[in-house]
């Protein structure tokens, strides 16, 4: 199982996408107030639609608070600054992929406190971003396809995935 952060996310639509995925994958949801939006918000609960109750979500007022509950944790910091992509990472089971606000990404100081576990997903020059929820997804994806999707796949069916 794998941890999916939203360091103070602003896009009800974005967490309720990624709520989805975690519902689909059996990740666990992570939330780092403050919110941009009420997490009783219309919004995130039709994005999420009915997969509210496959998935754990967890909620923090800090990063410090989280980090202080899983002391323990590999943290990856997703994020354009990194000289890492998300690829050359070896995943492994109860990971923690930590995504930061859609207007301004993760604070610039933990960056720089972390630059060995910060990565990003490559993309042409002149794009800026990708959209938070399409980013989670590729992430948590690639540590599943790492951990042979992690018992996600029906017995007899990992090898016809192999290319």
């Amino acid at each position: 199982m794998f941890h999916i952060v939203l360091v103070e996310p602003e896009i009800p639509q974005n967490t309720g996408n990624i709520a989805r995925t975690c519902a689909a994958t059996g990740s666990e949801l992570h939330l780092v107030r403050p919110y941009g939006f009420e997490i009783s918000d219309k919004q995130l609960r039709r994005a999420g639609l009915d997969y509210w109750s496959l998935v754990r979500v967890h909620e923090y007022d800090s990063l410090d608070e989280l980090f202080a509950k899983y002391p323990k944790a590999r943290f990856f910091f997703f994020t354009t600054k990194a000289k890492h992509t998300y690829t050359e990472v070896e995943y492994q089971d109860g990971d923690f992929l930590v995504f930061g606000k859609e207007t301004k990404g993760l604070p610039e100081e933990l960056l720089i406190k972390h630059p060995e576990t910060c990565v990003r997903i490559p993309m042409i020059e002149e794009s800026r971003s990708l959209n938070l929820s399409n980013s989670a997804a590729i992430a948590v994806y690639e540590a599943l396809r790492q951990s042979a999707f992690g018992g996600l796949l029906r017995e007899g069916e990992l090898h016809r995935l192999k290319w």
